[in-house]
């Protein structure tokens, strides 16, 4: 699975606002429901899912990076944002250190394979210091785009 299939330019947001943890997943969600990934109706549900996820233990997984999800009920396939913040943001991420990209995403909850897939996924492409790097260094959305595009990020095989 390539992350350039979850997003388009509509799914990413160049500079975040939010400098904190839990507004930072409100702005991600909100932009989903922005860009109509999401249904407005689904917003509030939404956003208690991941509440709950993250107070059972941060998704930010080390190196600046943070992958929060979430299921829902209510979904055919799995939506995702992609957001960037200059200044960092606290996520308790494993190694303390400030989050700078975060790919959330939502899974219908009926695969839960799926879940793992995208997951892992994500996981390894933000594990390469390059891809890190390039994504930090990029100036526009269609560059961020053609990151994601060029770099395997397979799961599984």
């Amino acid at each position: 699975m390539k992350l350039a299939k979850l997003l388009n330019a509509d799914h990413i947001i160049l500079d975040m606002k939010a400098v904190e943890h839990w507004p930072s997943i409100v702005e991600l969600v909100e932009h989903l429901v922005k860009t109509e990934q999401l249904p407005v109706s689904q917003h509030e549900e939404i956003l208690e899912a991941f509440k709950v996820r993250e107070e059972s233990v941060s998704t930010g997984i080390g190196s600046g990076v943070a992958i929060p999800h979430a299921f829902s009920d209510h979904l055919e396939h799995v939506i995702a944002v992609f957001g960037r913040s200059r200044a960092g943001i606290d996520f308790e991420a494993l190694d303390n250190a400030p989050v700078h990209f975060i790919v959330l995403f939502v899974v219908p909850r009926k695969n839960y394979s799926l879940h793992l897939q995208t997951l892992a996924a994500i996981a390894k492409m933000f594990t390469n210091a390059e891809v890190l790097r390039q994504l930090g260094a990029a100036e526009d959305l269609e560059e961020i785009l053609s990151i994601f595009d060029s770099k395997p990020s397979r799961a599984g095989a």
